[in-house]
């Protein structure tokens, strides 16, 4: 009997030394981890000069917009960074020309930009221009 019990003993020493280390390295890993950049991908269908994106945030830190497969009446598609803040203009920042996409279906043209501190993000596409657009794929990295 007293075998039995030992054994039962030395088995949950054992299960619980085994929990106790997996959740040792899951605290590790979640300390130890690197800052991940985020990404988020859609696709523009015909959309108009001034076309807002969906807003993203961001902790701070660069900005970086793709644009993959690009069609317009236009061989340019002009792509602005813009900061969405309440109760006050929005600041644009430098607009990108994006020439490269209208190459053909994998053809790529992307803009970055830098760190203008945390906050909520979009961009518009032919801001004040007149020609519509369409983007296969479009991949937001910040």
């Amino acid at each position: 009997m007293k075998s039995i019990r030992l054994s039962a003993l030395r088995e949950s020493g054992r299960r619980a030394a085994v929990v106790g280390l997996g959740a040792a390295s899951v605290v590790v890993g979640l300390v130890a981890s690197p800052a991940q950049a985020s990404e988020w991908m859609g696709h523009l269908s015909n959309v108009g000069p001034g076309h807002e994106s969906r807003r993203w945030y961001d902790n701070g830190g660069s900005q970086n917009i793709q644009f993959t497969n690009c069609t317009s009446s236009s061989s340019v598609a002009n792509v602005t960074l813009r900061k969405d803040l309440d109760f006050q203009p929005d600041p644009q920042y430098t607009t990108a020309a994006f020439t490269n996409c209208f190459g053909g279906y994998n053809s790529t043209s992307s803009g970055n930009w830098s760190d203008k501190g945390s906050g909520n993000y979009y961009f518009a596409v032919n801001y004040g221009g007149w020609a519509n657009l369409s983007v296969r794929v479009v991949d937001v990295y910040y």
